[in-house]
């Protein structure tokens, strides 16, 4: 009689679990588009790319790679995690718990490599510091001092790390390095400047990727519970026949 009484109940928490993963799937896949667009958009903005590529910090987009490639493969693992919840097929759940560690590995890396190439006082600052420095060195051709003042005029910077770094070299202070209102010197170099705004676009990112972690390790455990319940509700039918 225990039996009979204990197996719609167990039925009921079954199909409770089932739907509360189907669910949270659903939400997994928004997220996952959700970081694969912004990701994509990080790496194909045009203005974005220039300024890549004029400093030479092509190590920004590493993380980002990473997070594109997860962000697939996370929409791919919310598909096969709602089939495999509503076939109530052990093996699928298990392979979807894999699927789950794996998706939280990859995010978590991809948004460490991210935030340690776009924060302040991150790995990104030595590489800013030392093409600004480049280019400060080569502000009597042409093509760098457009750059100079392409990237001091819009970020509203000096130098690599202040208006001392063209004195150091030996070099004039351009027009560009001075507040147009004021005429003052901007106080702030470009490296910390490009840090700062390098982390209010980067934040955004690496903040949905650890959600998403977050979110995996909630499925992972959901999905090991229902497979408890499930061999449970086997073993209480193979008990009562």
């Amino acid at each position: 009689m225990v039996v009979k009484s204990s197996t719609p109940q167990l039925e009921q928490q079954i199909q409770c679990i089932k739907f509360t993963i189907f669910c949270l799937n659903a939400v997994m896949w928004i997220f996952g588009g959700s970081m694969f667009g912004l990701s994509l958009w990080l790496r194909l903005e045009p203005g974005f790319q220039d300024w890549v590529m004029f400093l030479d910090m092509y190590e920004f987009y590493i993380g980002i790679y990473i997070l594109i490639a997860t962000s697939i493969f996370v929409m791919i693992v919310a598909f096969v995690g709602c089939g495999a919840a509503l076939m109530e097929y052990i093996l699928g759940l298990f392979v979807h718990v894999g699927l789950q560690i794996f998706c939280f590995v990859c995010g978590l890396a991809g948004a460490a490599v991210v935030l340690d190439y776009s924060t302040y006082d991150s790995k990104i600052q030595p590489i800013i510091r030392r093409s600004m420095s480049n280019l400060i060195s080569n502000s009597q051709h042409e093509k760098a001092s457009e750059i100079l003042k392409l990237i001091q005029e819009n970020i509203g910077c000096c130098g690599a790390d202040g208006p001392m770094d063209y004195v150091t070299l030996l070099k004039p202070l351009p027009t560009e390095c001075r507040d147009t209102v004021t005429g003052n010197a901007f106080f702030h170099g470009c490296v910390e400047e490009i840090s700062w705004f390098l982390e209010a676009r980067s934040g955004w990112l690496a903040g949905l990727a650890l959600s998403l972690c977050m979110l995996h390790v909630v499925l992972a455990v959901l999905t090991l519970t229902l497979i408890r319940a499930i061999k449970k509700e086997e073993e209480s039918v193979t008990f009562k026949h």
